[in-house]
């Protein structure tokens, strides 16, 4: 189970990784100023881009991570749920609210990665 885990890991980070490359190279070239201006906006795309490929990445992880931890943790509330449902079927309004908050955990995490996008 930890070789999946690391798996989804390095597919996410990958996917992270290539939306960035992306997102760098379809930059809109600067018009045509002169010399001195054409550089100066040169360099300030350059800063912006590579803050903007480390945005994309940390919004990758944080998704990322909480949807590893949010499936692990319904996973493993869900199974006990079902067994508990099943010696007891009085059981299942109780057991059920656990899973909804388990899968919040992923919720958490896209709120995360769009406030790291927008801010």
């Amino acid at each position: 189970m930890n070789k999946k885990i690391l798996m989804i890991a390095a597919l996410l980070t990958g996917f992270a990784l290539f939306s960035a490359v992306a997102q760098e190279s379809s930059a809109q070239p600067v018009s045509q100023t002169s010399q001195v201006a054409q550089n100066e906006a040169q360099a300030a795309p350059a800063e912006k881009s590579d803050s903007s490929a480390i945005k994309y990445i940390a919004a990758g992880i944080a998704v990322g991570l909480a949807c590893i931890a949010g499936g692990m943790a319904v996973g493993k509330i869900g199974a006990a749920a079902m067994g508990a449902m099943s010696e007891n079927a009085e059981l299942s309004g109780k057991a059920l609210p656990f899973v909804g908050l388990a899968e919040g955990i992923c919720l958490w995490g896209f709120l995360v990665a769009l406030l790291i996008i927008i801010l």
